[in-house]
């Protein structure tokens, strides 16, 4: 804490006034009041001060609230000499206070409120940063996202995209009929993804719980029960690395379609990213790191043949030979089984970093998609895409397995050991023994997708408070 500040704040107090006040009445946000300014109109807003400009008998300053910055003017003679000089003598940049007063414009033509009264709603002990645009510690901008959203209309902007994003979504799926529902984020197994999760232990009923990785196994019960189109913007998490393009808790868009298939949901898929385009942005097309994104073109590519012309794999061969035929190729792997990630990032090294539009990846292989369904014409295929955009994996969606038996053995499978098996999902097999109808889901990363609509580098940018390294004392 600033000491001088400090002591401005005694200062405040002795003269029996709260430096934290109570609620404080907005007739008008300040954005607003600029908008649809009025010469001599009455208002009372609030907001921080941004800026202090005191010329003997007159102050000036800037008052910013969440959408505008307008000027104020308080002089001694509407304030009276004892609030004058309380303002003068402690308050500062960083302050929140309410005024009242009336518009007018100056002789520039500057928008300004001429107060007559003023409130302090909140000292400020701290001073904000000097030239914060020029910071280059964005660890730092991170860990206080507090001053990076005061001093950064850009960051802010980030945020209000990324909430109407959501509601536009939930308008789309909503017109369409789906149902909005919530599904547990304690889980008992670890279901629905591939991912390391995050352990904790519930004391009341002394039994270990996972952190959910994917809402999927419970959705899909939501089938079983009779629902036919259900969506869930849930927080999921996974505990791995932090990368640009990965924080360890995330924001997906899961869908659920019943009696449809992947070829349905890459439809859905497509008309949903692009009336976010037209109601986010007024236009489909978006600028991406230096590139314009095309969403009135997506193209389709086959994960089979990418492999098969780029590294002789084909998936009748079983995995270690995949992995044998990259390694000869040079493709570094981190562990001695292909994960889901190995996987994306070989697919986006595949894909021309020059595409302008979106590519529906399909043709994955069975063996590295447990929960969707075999192609009719080639068992060793799965129906499934994976979307990518500017080289970024954005969505994952397939036609759901419902056949229990083949389920189970796809599990055994997948977990080979067989001291692994308690981690089979018995009660997710349980419900489709009860008969799951034929469905298309469908996942979209929500950051990513921000990340794309604000031209951001790192999913960092797009997170209020992404998970950082602890503070150094």
């Amino acid at each position: 804490m600033d000491k001088i500040r400090l002591k401005k704040l005694e200062a405040i107090r002795r003269k029996g006034i709260c430096a934290y006040g109570r609620s404080f009445n907005k007739s008008s946000g300040i954005k607003e009041l600029v908008d649809n300014f009025q010469e001599g109109k009455s208002t009372q807003t609030a907001g921080r001060i941004m800026a202090l400009r005191s010329h003997g008998k007159s102050i000036f300053g800037d008052l910013k609230d969440e959408a505008g910055r307008i000027q104020f003017y308080l002089k001694l003679d509407s304030v009276g000499e004892e609030n004058f000089e309380l303002f003068l003598d402690n308050m500062d940049i960083g302050d929140i206070i309410g005024v009242k007063g009336k518009l007018f414009k100056t002789r520039t033509q500057e928008p300004t409120i001429e107060v007559a009264e003023y409130k302090v709603l909140a000292k400020s002990l701290r001073p904000l940063p000097e030239k914060w645009h020029g910071l280059k510690d964005i660890e730092v901008r991170f860990r206080q996202r507090y001053l990076d959203l005061l001093a950064n209309d850009r960051v802010r902007e980030i945020f209000v995209l990324r909430s109407r994003m959501i509601t536009k979504i939930k308008e789309f799926l909503d017109k369409r009929g789906y149902l909005e529902v919530e599904t547990p984020m304690l889980h008992q197994l670890a279901g629905g993804a591939a991912g390391s999760p995050f352990k904790t232990h519930h004391q009341a009923l002394d039994t270990n719980l996972f952190l959910r990785i994917a809402p999927e196994l419970y959705l899909k019960r939501l089938l079983v029960g009779g629902f036919e189109k259900v969506y869930e913007i849930n927080r999921s998490f996974r505990n791995e690395g932090i990368s640009t393009r990965h924080n360890p808790e995330f924001t997906m868009l899961e869908t659920y379609t019943a009696y449809a298939d992947y070829e349905e949901v890459m439809k859905l898929t497509e008309e949903l990213i692009g009336f976010l385009a037209l109601e986010l942005l007024g236009k489909t097309e978006l600028s991406y790191q230096g590139k314009t994104i095309d969403f009135s073109r997506w193209e389709r590519r086959s994960f089979q043949e990418l492999m098969e012309k780029n590294f002789d794999i084909h998936p009748h061969e079983n995995e270690k030979v995949w992995i044998s035929k990259l390694k000869k190729k040079g493709i570094k792997l981190e562990k001695a089984k292909l994960s889901r990630s190995q996987i994306l990032n070989i697919i986006a090294d595949l894909l021309s970093p020059e595409e302008t539009h979106p590519v529906f990846v399909t043709d994955l292989y069975t063996e590295l998609c447990p929960l969707a369904k075999r192609k009719k014409d080639n068992p060793l295929l799965t129906e499934r895409f994976e979307l990518f955009i500017s080289g970024m994996e954005v969505a994952n969606a397939y036609s759901e397995l419902n056949d229990p038996q083949e389920q189970r053995k796809r599990f055994s499978e997948q977990l080979g050991d067989s001291k692994e098996k308690q981690k089979i999902d018995e009660d997710f097999l349980r419900a489709l023994e009860y008969g799951m109808p034929p469905a298309g889901g469908l996942g979209i990363g929500i950051d990513r997708l921000v990340m794309l609509f604000t031209d951001s580098p790192s999913i960092r940018e797009v997170i209020l408070f992404p998970q950082l390294k602890p503070e150094k004392k």
